[in-house]
């Protein structure tokens, strides 16, 4: 069974955690885009989908809304219930994360930057969640649930505002997934964040 990276559940590489403590993903490595905005309301119940979750690109707003409305059905149902509902949103998450890699490869990013990086620990940890739910560890999937909920608005201020503001900038269109001007990218130069560095 895969164990959880280190910074999600307290344990160090290589040790087998007996009791899996997940908290909130870290965020310090990120720069938020406007931090003249209210922080996203986290509810007993999920993540108030609000207009600073917006990052001002249309599809990518869909996308992340329809993440939202998953993550928050996961937290309004029974434990006991959460296995069918983790699945499609863990699906709908691969394809969330796969579609914004393609707009970054399309924009110049390099395909192992550091945002794709970011989405391969969230996979990573997502695939380890379920293996330890069906190892009975009926809680976890809440857990992670509730992690998300607190690391996403940051992740969608920072790094997928970010991309949308670079989309933005070279005449990217989301919908046809095409460029104005082609010849204005050269292809894998950028392996940053969306538009911050994470240096």
């Amino acid at each position: 069974m895969q164990s959880l990276p280190a910074r999600l559940d307290g344990h160090q590489p290589g040790e087998t955690p007996t009791a899996l403590r997940l908290r909130p993903m870290s965020t310090d490595t990120l720069t938020p885009a406007d931090t003249t905005t209210q922080p996203a309301t986290v509810l007993d119940n999920g993540l108030a989908w609000q207009a600073n979750l917006q990052t001002g690109d249309g599809r990518m707003d869909d996308t992340h809304e329809e993440f939202v409305d998953m993550l928050n059905r996961i937290l309004q149902t029974p434990m006991r219930d959460h296995l069918p509902l983790y699945r499609e949103f863990l699906a709908h998450t691969v394809e969330h994360f796969a579609q914004e890699e393609r707009w970054m490869v399309a924009t110049g990013f390099s395909p192992d930057n550091c945002h794709a990086s970011h989405h391969n620990t969230i996979l990573d940890t997502m695939r380890a969640v379920e293996e330890h739910y069906l190892k009975g560890d009926n809680e976890i999937i809440q857990r992670l649930a509730e992690a998300l909920a607190e690391w996403f608005p940051q992740h969608a201020a920072s790094m997928d505002a970010g991309l949308a503001q670079h989309m933005k900038n070279v005449g990217f269109d989301s919908h046809t997934e095409t460029l104005a001007d082609p010849d204005a990218i050269r292809p894998a130069t950028m392996s940053g964040c969306g538009s911050v560095s994470c240096s």
